[in-house]
């Protein structure tokens, strides 16, 4: 449809201003406004003309007579079209609109109303006219239903009467909203079958459909009529011009655009409209030459692969998958295939879409069951595999560079998704052996740069990246199903070493710059080596130094990176995997990785305290605890401020009763002795019987938290002797050692909740049930004793200490005050002659009763004063000896003098001066 209306804006523009009084241009200024109302009063009214009496020729229309009354008729139709050549007023169009309903009854028994009819229909694709700005409000509903009648007047069986129903210009924002309002587009689709053996009538129809469903709103009002499944019908329809398959197709594509894709779909899953479907893909795929019906192929094998999405489409019965999987070999196979015969393929840029569209539904029908053992039959997995090989250089009929490395990518990707599904075909075929060899090239040292152009081909711009991405996440679809016969293959041909070469490839890469293909190869490489070596000790021997030295460099990934974005966590993760797998359970593995301090970088990322981590880490850490090393590494570690790996797992402990909501009290003591390790969620579910079969919530409660985990390593550790712990941390330790008692208490209570709920137990064993409770809650109530103990204890710890430390204070204090008294006695003594000499004769008389009473025999006694002195402080030591005993010297002393001569240093030094 052309359009129906002229945009507001460019109404008036339109408009001659020769016939618009309004827009007359102004006359001269030396002419009198008299002067110009006349004019412009002349001028309207030779374009006026009389008005027509609505109501007359509705009444008109209405009566029905002789020869000379249709005469009438047609003349009072000519006036009203004269009338309104400009343009209808929106308040007249609800007459206008029953004077065309009254000339279509007549046009059954009258051919000579057609023509009036045509005009009155051409005039409504005219601007309407309005008086004021409001009227487009004001008028909104009679104007859509106007517009919507116009939609019914397909019913007048007259070709010109649809064909200018059809053909009128629709760019006015206001009437497209209007058409939108009347529901339109419903109606033009209700009328496809009364041209349903029209074709000109129905490419007009067909046309004025593509240009509404360009809306979204109009889209709505089409699927409710069910467009998609009779526009699909229509494309097996007979048209020499193809005009009937284009419009067709283009309407269908803006359905899916602008409306509920399921819904289109839904509509196309019919087996007559796959049939319609498939039929005209073929005619265009076999006799199809020209560069538009190629075009056309490829837009109708997206509609038929949106169609194949659909489960319930009826794909397989129509015979169209079986077409569609044939087509996507053809090239590959060259196996003759009677649904092709004639078919004739180029290297056009049409013909590479129409590859990499069949190679994408493969991969949809791959997700189809049903589709399986037709995928089997036609040799899906050798055309697949015809692609992994290194590249060659292309010929002169050939594709290019980029288009090969495209398809190859694609092929990859889409044998990804087949290849689980066919295993023996996979085996038979020694894809095995092609991937390995092509993975082998990947690393190679062969002058090949990626183009990189394509979706798969991102990031692998100058590189075998792309390739090597995509061979690997093959190998790992396909070793995911743990297949033995697979895995065995892949090891006899030496996967294990070759995998690891690739992955310390990737990681001198990933240390040049971080990239998200690199973390994703080796997160896939380490996921495979996981499956490969897992419950096998000789595959692990294989594995071990070289693979626990590349762990360990894992293991020691910056925290930071974790939240990058670009697969630094699932990197880590694959890595935890895989020294869960290929590392724990072979003690050479075990002794190497503890040898390089594995067990630290472990415990270094179980400190960082992230939930998702610590899971699988408390794991790793408890099965690694079977080996004897293991509890001695675990005990040397040193966190942050001197932490103990003790001291970290009860930290855990109780972030990780926070999160569930266990009850303590401010000190961390139990709070509820009948529940005492009851989450909120728990205690809020309540106990319903079930069978033996179905483990209750307090089973089930176990492995969804880590407090299992922290248990078992704290018992391989030891509850005793636990360096590094405060009083709080003994107070959880004595929770955490009663956890497995604890927890049978729930489970007891379970038993008794369900057991009352179904039975009512004999005395004997009411008996044995309360006694069981009661020991439960005994445990309770004693493990809290405990830990009022241990906080007593910590409190009567920490008075003490505080006493140490006043005790200390006040000797410091004391030794401050003896320290200040006695330079106040030194300053009295140094300032006062009279105090000088009182402390003198009190030194002098301490110091004498100080001495020994008893009398030394046969000796010499020496006095030690000094005579003269007038200070209190204690001098040096000094002996004054009077004489010599004459047997130590052999002769008596000399009472002679010795002169003191007196040495010139400064005259000496001069005269050597002098002499130099």
């Amino acid at each position: 449809m052309a359009s129906l209306a002229e945009p507001r804006g460019s109404r008036a523009r339109s408009r001659s201003p020769a016939r618009s009084p309004g827009l007359s241009p102004a006359l001269g200024p030396s002419r009198c406004g008299e002067e110009r109302r006349k004019a412009a009063s002349d001028a309207a009214q030779e374009t006026q003309v009389r008005p027509v009496d609505l109501n007359h020729a509705i009444k008109l229309l209405e009566d029905a007579g002789s020869s000379d009354l249709e005469d009438q008729q047609l003349k009072v139709l000519k006036k009203v079209v004269k009338s309104f050549e400009n343009g209808l007023p929106l308040k007249d169009l609800a007459q206008i609109m029953d004077i065309l309903n009254l000339c279509a009854e007549k046009v059954n028994e009258q051919e000579a109303f057609i023509e009036p009819v045509c005009e009155l229909i051409k005039l409504c694709g005219l601007p309407f006219q309005k008086k004021k700005f409001s009227d487009e409000v004001n008028y909104s509903v009679a104007v859509s239903k106007s517009i919507a009648q116009l939609g019914c007047l397909m019913r007048v069986p007259s070709s010109q009467v649809r064909i200018q129903i059809c053909y009128q210009p629709t760019s006015a924002d206001y009437k497209i909203q209007m058409a939108e309002l009347g529901g339109l587009a419903e109606t033009l689709v209700l009328s496809l079958a009364l041209v349903e053996n029209q074709l000109t009538e129905k490419l007009w129809v067909l046309k004025a459909l593509q240009h509404l469903s360009n809306s979204g709103v109009n889209c709505r009002h089409m699927i409710k009529a069910q467009a998609a499944s009779r526009l699909c019908l229509y494309l097996n329809g007979t048209d020499p011009s193809g005009q009937l398959v284009f419009r067709s197709s283009e309407i269908l594509w803006n359905l899916l655009e602008n409306t509920s894709k399921e819904e289109v779909v839904s509509q196309l899953s019919s087996l007559e409209c796959i049939h319609a479907l498939k039929e005209i893909f073929v005619d265009r795929l076999i006799n199809g030459f020209r560069h538009y019906d190629r075009q056309l192929r490829n837009d109708l094998l997206v509609i038929a692969t949106l169609v194949a999405e659909n489960s319930a489409a009826s794909m397989i019965e129509s015979g169209f998958t079986m077409l569609l999987i044939a087509l996507a070999t053809f090239t590959e196979v060259k196996i003759p295939n009677p649904l092709l015969e004639g078919l004739k393929l180029t290297y056009s840029y049409e013909d590479f879409e129409m590859k990499k569209l069949l190679f994408n539904i493969i991969g949809i029908f791959s997700k189809d069951p049903h589709a399986v053992q037709l995928l089997s039959e036609n040799d899906v997995m050798p055309a697949l595999l015809y692609y992994v090989k290194p590249h060659k250089k292309p010929g002169f009929h050939d594709w290019s560079a980029a288009q090969y490395e495209e398809l190859q990518l694609h092929a990859i990707a889409i044998l990804a998704s087949v290849a689980p599904l066919l295993v023996d075909k996979y085996l038979s075929c020694q894809a095995n052996t092609l991937l390995l060899v092509f993975l082998e090239w990947c690393v190679g040292q062969d002058p090949f740069f990626g183009q990189g152009n394509s979706f798969h081909g991102t990031g692998g711009r100058g590189s075998k990246l792309a390739q090597m991405r995509y061979g690997l996440r093959v190998l790992k679809s396909v070793v995911s199903l743990y297949d033995d016969a697979v895995n065995l293959n892949l090891c006899d041909q030496g996967a294990i070493s070759q995998l690891l070469e690739i992955l310390k490839y990737a990681a001198n890469k990933l240390e040049q710059k971080d990239d998200a293909i690199l973390l994703e190869i080796q997160a896939n490489i380490l996921f495979i080596l996981s499956v490969l070596c897992e419950n096998d000790v000789h595959r692990k021997e294989l594995f071990s130094y070289e693979g626990v030295h590349l762990l360990i460099s894992f293991l020691q990934m910056d925290p930071k990176k974790l939240h990058s974005g670009l697969g630094h966590r699932r990197l880590l993760f694959s890595a935890l995997d895989c020294l869960w797998s290929c590392v724990i359970g072979c003690y050479i593995a075990e002794d190497y990785f503890l040898e390089q301090q594995g067990i630290f970088f472990l415990l270094d990322l179980l400190a960082l305290k992230q939930k998702s981590l610590c899971n699988i880490i408390l794991g790793i850490l408890s099965e690694f605890c079977d080996n004897p090393k293991t509890i001695i590494h675990i005990s040397t570690w040193r966190g942050e401020k001197d932490q103990t790996a003790a001291k970290l797992l009860i930290q855990l402990w109780r972030q990780e009763e926070l999160d569930l909501g266990v009850q303590r009290d401010q000190y961390g003591r139990i709070a509820d002795v009948k529940r005492p390790i009851a989450g909120s969620f728990q205690k809020e579910q309540e106990i319903i019987p079930m069978p033996s079969s179905c483990p209750s919530f307090a089973i089930i409660e176990i492995s969804e938290n880590i407090r299992a985990k922290l248990y078992s390593l704290l018992c391989k550790l030891g509850f005793e002797n636990l360096p590094g712990l405060s009083a709080k941390d003994f107070i959880t330790l004595a929770i955490i050692r009663r956890y497995i008692d604890f927890k049978v208490g729930e489970v007891w209570s379970e038993v008794c909740t369900e057991l009352k709920e179904e039975f009512r137990p004999i005395a004997s064993d009411e008996e044995t049930l309360r006694v069981i409770s009661e020991v439960s809650e005994n445990i309770g109530k004693m493990v809290t004793a405990y830990q009022t103990e241990v906080l007593e204890n910590h409190h009567h710890q920490e008075i003490q200490e505080e006493e140490k430390a006043y005790t200390k204070i006040r000797a410091v204090h004391k030794q401050k005050e003896m320290v200040n008294k006695s330079w106040e006695n030194f300053l009295t003594r140094t300032s006062n002659y009279e105090a000088l000499k009182k402390a003198k004769r009190l030194q002098e008389k301490l110091i004498e009763a100080s001495k020994s009473k008893s009398k030394t025999q046969n000796g010499a006694v020496h006095s030690t004063d000094i005579k003269g002195l007038g200070t209190t402080v204690g001098s040096g030591r000094l002996v004054t000896v009077e004489s010599a005993p004459s047997q130590l010297v052999g002769r008596p002393l000399s009472a002679k003098r010795l002169p003191v001569k007196r040495v010139s240093f400064g005259a000496g030094a001069l005269k050597r001066n002098e002499k130099s």
